[in-house]
């Protein structure tokens, strides 16, 4: 067999059907797509949801978007541990120093090195973070968000109960 043997399988390559070339034989007047309605119309504009409010009219416009779920930390540093007095870190602790600000969670990021053995208790920690404290010798716990496991309750003008 050569290249110019090649065909495809019969009866698998069919010729286009044309509809709609007027109203002798199958295919003509509405051409297969019923009498009115919106499937039998050409013109439905891009985007449009069946009369729901579109997407591009439900998101905000201008000046970008605010998710109201955002999780925020205040963040402390392995050389902010490394200096702190205390073998025991929680987010009460830092806040009683005034390391951290009075809301929030509290993340440890891995800037800095932790030379020595300290427990530390946050709400989330990086990687690097958490290898450096375990490779001194410490602990890492991490402590559930006050909002639950899943979404925190939205900020900003949403209707909250009050």
């Amino acid at each position: 067999m050569k290249v110019h043997d090649l065909k495809p399988a019969p009866g698998s390559n069919r010729s286009r059907k044309r509809v709609g070339r007027g109203i002798a034989g199958k295919g003509g007047k509405t051409a297969g797509r019923g009498t009115k309605g919106q499937g039998a119309r050409n013109n439905i504009k891009p985007g449009f949801e069946g009369g729901q409010l579109p997407l591009m009219q439900r998101i905000p416009k201008l000046k970008g978007f605010k998710n109201p779920f955002r999780v925020e930390y205040v963040v402390v540093n392995l050389d902010t541990l490394e200096s702190f007095d205390g073998d025991e870190v929680t987010p009460d602790t830092l806040r009683a120093k005034g390391l951290v600000h009075k809301h929030g969670l509290v993340k440890v990021l891995g800037r800095g090195e932790l030379t020595r053995k300290v427990a530390v208790r946050a709400h989330a920690f990086s990687k690097s973070a958490e290898q450096a404290i375990t490779a001194a010798g410490g602990s890492v716990e991490v402590l559930p968000p006050p909002f639950g496991n899943g979404r925190p309750p939205a900020k900003g003008n949403q209707h909250t109960n009050r």
